[in-house]
Parts: structure tokens; C-alpha cells; sequence
């Protein structure tokens, strides 16, 4: 087996890429947490806990892994690549952008309600958020097997 080489000007944007990736899936664990208790418990501090969690390390960590992830591959000249782990990164990314804001609108709507005071148990917003998040976490350990596995 023939060891590959990386030139050296590929790793810190690997490693931008990878740590924002990192943080992304490990603060979204975090947030799918915060909204389980909050479903189970009807726990108001649990539901603006999950949205924080969205709004302050999700978002920028997803910033941080997609801007890595474009500076990687500008830097391989990746762009344009047919290979299946490339676009399967790409879109789990844009996808997962767009799942980011519903759940970020969804938590914000159940933290507004329990700032409210009311009760937030069985509400149709943690059930919602709870499945997005779910389903981003999903996508992005498919997107993580790709990376790492590359198939095609």
C-alpha cells in the first residue's frame, strides 16, 4: 500500500475543516439532547438551552467546517471533481444549511414560548426540532463515512 503525502499548504485548511465539522456534530449531539429533555420534562431552561446551543456553536461551527471544507478543496483543486465523497459532502452541507434554519427557527419559536412562561412539554415545535436534528446528525455521519471512506 502506497502511502499518500499531503503537501504541507493542505493542513491547516484540512484541519479548519475538520475541527468546525467536529464541533458542528458534537454541539448538534448537545442541542438533540437539550431538546429530548425538554420534551420529556417539559423543561423551559432545556428548551432555551437547545436554542442557544443552535444560535451560538452550531451555526458558526458550520460556518467554520463549510468555509474549511471550500478552502480544502480549492487548495486540491476539488471543486469541480466528479468524485462521489465530494459531492456527497457538498450536498449533505447545503441540505444540512437548510435544516440548520429550520431547526434554528423551530427552537427559537419553543424558547420564545418558555421564556413566555409557558409550558412547553408535547409541544409540536420539540417533536419538529427534535426530528431535524435527528436527521441532520444522520446526514452528517453519512457525510463523515464519505470523507473518510471516499467510495468511488
Amino acid at each position: 500500500m502506497l502511502a499518500i503525502v499531503r503537501p504541507d499548504a493542505w493542513n491547516f485548511p484540512l484541519f479548519v475543516h475538520i475541527g468546525g465539522a467536529m464541533a458542528l456534530v458534537a454541539s448538534l449531539v448537545l442541542a438533540l439532547y437539550g431538546i429530548r429533555i425538554a420534551r420529556t420534562r417539559g423543561d423551559q431552561p432545556a428548551a432555551q438551552f437547545a436554542f442557544r446551543v443552535l444560535w451560538r456553536f452550531i451555526l458558526p461551527a458550520f460556518i467554520v467546517m463549510r468555509l474549511g471544507g471550500q478552502w480544502i478543496a480549492a487548495k486540491e483543486k476539488l471543486e469541480n471533481s466528479d468524485a462521489t465523497w465530494i459531492g456527497i459532502g457538498f450536498t449533505v452541507s447545503d441540505l444540512g444549511l437548510l435544516l440548520l434554519i429550520i431547526g434554528l427557527v423551530l427552537t427559537g419559536l419553543m424558547a420564545r414560548r418558555a421564556k413566555a412562561g409557558t409550558s412547553v412539554a408535547g409541544a409540536g415545535q420539540l417533536r419538529a426540532a427534535g426530528i431535524v436534528a435527528g436527521i441532520l446528525v444522520t446526514a452528517y455521519l453519512v457525510a463523515i463515512w464519505a470523507m473518510t471512506t471516499k467510495p468511488g
